[in-house]
């Protein structure tokens, strides 16, 4: 059960079922194997869940109401997150409960290591607070069955303390000095309290990879979970690591500076032969589409677009049939690390941009371009440093 903050996601497979704080909240559609998978994991566990339960239906309801409770308390530990982060002024998109915990979509966490630590320090003080809260309800209802001789209450006892246990096992958790987790974000931030953002990153992503390591050995002669938790740490923070270098070696970089300006523009009329020799004239790698009777964007088409058109099709199939016309754009003015977010986001290779006060394009910038850029620009700061 992971409940992390990240940047900025998509989850396009998720339903919005309210909103907190002006934040949506969603439900990814693998929270549907949770209300599968959970119940009949806590109908058969005998420290959390409810084997010992006789009645088989009261059993799996207990089990079903665990499983919406504990996911009730992840998205209040992200709210925990979100409500701090807003404070800094940071924009929380949405709040989405997935099978392993929940994400908080922000566009980013303050490089400021003080907002870092209470952002950080905030989801897991949610779910201790839950845990201490339930625990108190639970010694509360063990009075009360103790006076009160009913069936019920043992069984009600058993799910709050359960909740109680898992919450304080959350707290912990995420407390784990290592990315993704909370306690990741928390080391880094004592680290920049006393070094440069990145390489307080490296020593905290080097200190998360050695505790990923030592789990991995330990989950080879304990248990498979271990092994899972360990992967996941593992990469957790070498992602962590890649996004912190891409952003801090971005800082200050505009899209117009990366742009490719000399675009070449192709009509969606032309056939996929023309387009050939348009690609192989211009060495382009991708092209606006635009329709010749308005000199409208209607798409872009890239070499991969093509390349499943047989060849003896070339010379029928247009350019309007192989192209994307879900055309994702940038200004000129934004910052290059935006480019990045938003490529990530949307899983594409190549932005259109436009002219932040004309409107028109401007140029096209590649995920090629910011990453040949991180790394010219990261060699200078090793060589000047």
């Amino acid at each position: 059960m992971v409940a992390a903050n990240k940047k900025v996601i998509q989850m396009k497979t998720s339903v919005q079922i309210g909103k907190v704080m002006g934040i949506p909240i969603k439900i990814h559609i693998s929270f549907l194997l949770v209300l599968i998978l959970f119940p009949i994991i806590f109908s058969r566990e005998s420290v959390t869940g409810f084997v010992d339960v006789e009645s088989v239906p009261l059993r799996y309801a207990l089990s079903l109401s665990l499983t919406v409770l504990l996911f009730f308390c992840v998205a209040l530990h992200e709210l925990g997150h979100s409500w701090v982060a807003k404070g800094y002024g940071i924009t929380i998109r949405s709040i989405t409960l997935i099978i392993f915990g929940g994400i908080a979509a922000m566009d980013d966490i303050p490089r400021d290591p003080d907002a870092e630590l209470r952002i950080s320090l905030a989801g897991p003080a949610v779910s201790l607070m839950i845990g201490v809260f339930c625990a108190i309800i639970y010694l509360i209802l063990q009075n009360i069955a103790q006076a009160v001789q009913t069936a019920m209450i043992p069984d009600v006892s058993h799910l709050i303390w359960s909740l109680a246990f898992i919450n304080v096992m959350l707290f912990a958790f995420n407390l784990i000095p290592a990315f993704p987790m909370d306690g990741g974000r928390v080391v880094r931030a004592w680290y920049a309290q006393r070094m440069p953002y990145l390489r307080a990153t490296r020593k905290a992503v080097h200190l998360g990879k050695m505790i990923a390591i030592i789990m991995g050995v330990f989950g080879l002669f304990a248990s498979p979970w271990l092994l899972f938790i360990a992967f996941f740490i593992y990469v957790g923070a070498s992602e962590e690591e890649a996004f912190t270098k891409a952003s801090v070696t971005l800082e200050g970089v505009k899209v117009s500076d990366l742009m490719t300006s000399d675009v070449a523009f192709v009509g969606d009329n032309m056939t996929v032969l023309e387009l050939l020799q348009v690609m192989f004239g211009k060495k382009h790698h991708v092209y606006p589409v635009t329709d010749p009777s308005t000199g409208e964007v209607v798409g872009m088409v890239a070499f991969a677009d093509i390349q499943s058109v047989p060849m003896d099709k070339h010379n029928v199939v247009l350019v309007r049939d192989v192209m994307a016309t879900d055309i994702i754009s940038i200004f000129d003015d934004a910052d290059a690390i935006d480019a990045l977010r938003m490529m990530s986001m949307h899983k594409i290779r190549h932005l259109l941009v436009k002219g932040r006060i004309t409107g028109r394009v401007a140029g096209i910038v590649s995920r090629i371009d910011l990453i040949r850029s991180i790394e010219v620009l990261g060699y200078s700061e090793r060589q000047n440093s």
